[in-house]
Formats: C-alpha cells, sequence, structure tokens
C-alpha cells in the first residue's frame, strides 16, 4: 500500500522501550450501547451541514481479548445505516487495526493502526476526499466504566491541524434492554 510521503514519519514511529502490552485496550468497549451520532457530511468545509443518527453498539471479544467485532445499527431522518467492525491486536507491533465496512458498500476498507496512551486511543489511516489525501485519525476519549466517545478527524495538512467528521457518543445499556433495534 502506498503512503502520502507525509504519513511516514507517523507510520515509523519507534516504539518505547517500557512499552506496555496493550492487548486488552479495548475491554472497555465490550457490551451494549446506544450511541448518539453526529456526522459532518463534508468534513473538509467548516459550514457542512450534518446529521444526527441514534442506535445501537454491540461489541464482543475474540481471541481471548485480542480481538473484537463491533456490529453498529443507526437511524436518522430518512437514513438507516449498519456497520461492523473489525479489531484485532498485534503483539509485536503492540498496536491495534481497526478495519470497518458499511452494509450499503459491503467493503472492507483500509485499517487504522495505532494504540493507547494515558487512557485515549488513537489509530489512523490515509483516506482520499475530494481528490485530495487526507489522514484520519480516529479517537476513543472519556473511557468511563458506562460511557466513552469515539472521534474521527480528518487532516489534509499532514495532521497540522484536524477537522471534525464523526462523534458517537456511547452509554451502556443495561442487560434487559441489550439488542439491536
Amino acid at each position: 500500500m502506498k503512503h502520502p510521503l507525509w504519513l511516514l514519519p507517523i507510520l515509523c514511529l519507534p516504539l518505547a522501550a517500557e512499552a506496555q502490552d496493550g492487548a486488552h485496550d479495548f475491554d472497555f468497549a465490550d457490551g451494549t450501547w446506544h450511541t448518539h451520532i453526529t456526522r459532518v457530511l463534508e468534513p473538509l468545509n467548516e459550514k457542512s451541514a450534518r446529521i444526527e443518527l441514534d442506535g445501537t453498539v454491540v461489541t464482543s471479544p475474540v481471541w481471548n481479548g485480542r480481538g473484537r467485532i463491533e456490529q453498529v445499527e443507526v437511524d436518522g431522518p430518512n437514513i438507516h445505516w449498519e456497520g461492523m467492525g473489525v479489531y484485532t491486536y498485534n503483539p509485536k507491533s503492540r498496536q491495534w487495526s481497526e478495519y470497518f465496512a458499511n452494509s450499503k458498500a459491503g467493503v472492507i476498507g483500509t485499517p487504522f493502526v495505532g494504540s493507547f496512551k494515558n487512557g485515549r486511543g488513537e489509530l489512523y489511516t490515509t483516506d482520499t476526499l475530494d481528490d485530495r489525501a487526507v489522514l484520519v485519525r480516529a479517537l476513543w476519549l472519556d473511557i468511563k466504566p458506562d460511557s466513552h466517545t469515539y472521534e474521527e478527524d480528518f487532516s489534509d495538512d499532514g495532521g497540522k491541524s484536524w477537522k471534525l467528521s464523526f462523534i458517537a457518543k456511547k452509554n451502556r445499556l443495561s442487560s434487559a434492554s441489550a439488542s439491536l433495534p
């Protein structure tokens, strides 16, 4: 896979000698969640319209926690959207990869790759948006036992600045109400 030259420093970052095993960094995500999503339709346009979606996310561990399967089903005005995430942990690099596909396209995209540090997950990938190479950052923030935030940001200047593309506020559902809509 070819990466833009400005991404090479990020892809080639050395691991710190004291890096810890991150095989269970995503354990917090297991379970069933209500999600409220705000999606920016044109992330590189500051005046872009946004849509709001609500639904359910179900995340299940595989491989003794070194992998995850995530199912997303949400609804908004005139839209029903379903997606699937597959997360895998590489013990040699101590990094996670997130692969995602939506049900409409049925294609798994280029993975996000990265790790957790200080209670914050940061994974990166490259993409093309409006015929421009962009860096895409996925963040897991404000992680608590019953809530967390997932955010995606785009950068068209090699990571100097970021523009919000997608934010999902997740709240854990009780087992009595835990099912996809």
